[in-house]
């Protein structure tokens, strides 16, 4: 597999910060120290919670466990964030960098984030506008549409810190790392793409289903890797990963077994029953779909 070197021209940019220390031995042990920092940091935040959530702290618990409530929604979706800050410190400590530099040049990165975002807005009206308009599947009422408004705002940030802490760790860290010392993207693009979906292979909560939600988290992760290399920032992969989690968490919330967890910040869910079968082309389509809009709008 070979990257077309003039698209993927700007990747030597972003991998460069990661190149002067880049031997193997700090990426494991930036791995473990990442890993570590996100496990002690997440353990710290919930106990503050169960504490604060006194003397319901089991009744939180048990919300936690499927996202039932907006508010045990919220908690899971910043809890992302400890993952960028672990991964923060491993690049800091062992690999001599900053933070930022796992985002790549921010002149790049704002320009790029704020060009397919206005870019996934023109897919979005016309997925509003174009059959099919259930996404092939019955829609069920899901949280109040006031609250759900007056919850909003919070929940885009709530999102936005999901999918950076995401996009930070699997085409940030992981991505360069491996680029850094592998000039093959069977290396660079694939394995980060494997770890992804192996984070989404939730056999637990999502049954039969997991194998598809990994596959497709698997092949998400190879595109986002793409664009990142075309970008030479985050910008793009954040972009496209914000839309599609808006679409699934704050829009139409999917089932369980889709998605591994129960989600209530959406006005309406999908039923039930056939929705794998209803869901899946449509979501696959939109997954290329968004690939391709965001490729020309960062065309140079």
């Amino acid at each position: 597999m070979r990257a077309p070197a003039e698209a993927y021209r700007p990747h030597e940019t972003y991998v460069a910060p990661a190149r002067p220390h880049s031997e193997l031995w700090r990426f494991l042990l930036g791995g473990i120290l990442a890993g570590f920092a996100y496990l002690s940091l997440s353990q710290i935040y919930f106990s503050t919670a169960y504490a604060l959530a006194q003397p319901n702290s089991a009744a939180l618990h048990r919300d936690l466990v499927s996202g039932a409530t907006p508010l045990t929604m919220f908690l899971l979706l910043f809890s992302f964030g400890f993952m960028a800050v672990g991964v923060g410190i491993s690049a800091r400590i062992l690999h001599k960098r900053s933070f930022l530099s796992l985002l790549g040049p921010m002149r790049v990165f704002w320009r790029d984030l704020r060009r397919v975002l206005f870019a996934l807005l023109g897919v979005a009206l016309a997925i509003v506008l174009l059959p099919p308009y259930d996404m092939g599947g019955a829609f069920v009422p899901n949280l109040e549409p006031r609250l759900w408004l007056s919850l909003l705002p919070l929940s885009l940030i709530a999102v936005f810190v999901q999918v950076s802490a995401e996009e930070i760790v699997f085409r940030g860290y992981v991505q360069q790392q491996l680029a850094a010392r592998f000039k093959s993207p069977l290396i660079w693009m694939v394995l980060p793409a494997f770890l992804f979906a192996l984070g989404h292979y939730l056999p637990d909560m999502a049954g039969e289903n997991a194998l598809t939600i990994a596959i497709w988290a698997g092949i998400f992760g190879i595109l986002m890797a793409d664009l990142t290399a075309r970008s030479g920032s985050l910008g793009p992969a954040i972009a496209v990963h914000f839309f599609n989690n808006v679409s699934a968490i704050l829009i139409v919330a999917l089932p369980d077994n889709l998605s591994g967890l129960s989600l209530y910040l959406a006005p309406f869910s999908m039923a039930e029953g056939e929705a794998l079968q209803a869901w899946l082309p449509v979501d696959f389509a939109t997954m290329f779909v968004c690939w391709l809009a965001a490729r020309v709008a960062i065309r140079r």
